[in-house]
């Protein structure tokens, strides 16, 4: 549900009222460029992947219909753009080499969040996109496939080698 504040700051940018779009853009900038860093894990590219996304969120205000929040309506947005210029780099480990690593490694203790943040950051591209939208993000496998071009078993198998590939790198970096 909008709120008055939020209904008339999407009138007010339909309109292409420049201090409205500077608000709307200043009220969500943050939260969008740290979806859409966590996707890149490149500061030059997360920019322009969020400058690209305000574009069209600015052409196409005037067709958001109030279905969703107008936050998740622009994160949705945001991170199509991510993951746009991700795909290039974005490769998919495959399901013999998922089920080599050891299953269920349990954690030494307490997970600091700067140390979660690092590990999903060192994770290969593909499993760490994977890993985000559905984590992260709360997208489901269906979408995380229409999104990255992927079948949801891919989908699954890379959230599966994610949670491997972090479980280990977190034991590791909690040890050091």
């Amino acid at each position: 549900m909008k709120s008055i504040f939020e209904k008339d700051l999407i009138e007010r940018c339909t309109k292409q009222d420049r201090k409205a779009q500077f608000e709307l853009f200043e009220r969500y900038k943050v939260a969008l460029y740290s979806s859409v860093f966590r996707i890149l894990n490149e500061e030059d590219m997360a920019h322009d992947a969020l400058q690209e996304a305000f574009i069209e969120i600015f052409k196409g205000i005037k067709k958001f219909r109030g279905e969703s929040t107008l936050g998740f309506w622009m994160k949705r947005i945001a991170i199509r753009k991510a993951i746009k210029l991700a795909k290039t780099r974005m490769l998919f480990t495959p399901l013999d080499q998922v089920a080599e690593l050891p299953d269920h490694t349990p954690l030494d203790g307490w997970i600091d969040g700067q140390l979660l943040d690092i590990a999903i950051r060192d994770l290969p591209a593909g499993c760490r996109g994977v890993f985000l939208l559905i984590e992260v993000e709360g997208f489901k496998h269906s979408e995380c496939a229409k999104l990255l071009s992927i079948s949801e078993n891919t989908s699954k198998s890379q959230l599966s080698y994610a949670k491997k590939l972090l479980r280990g790198k977190l034991n590791k970096l909690m040890k050091a």
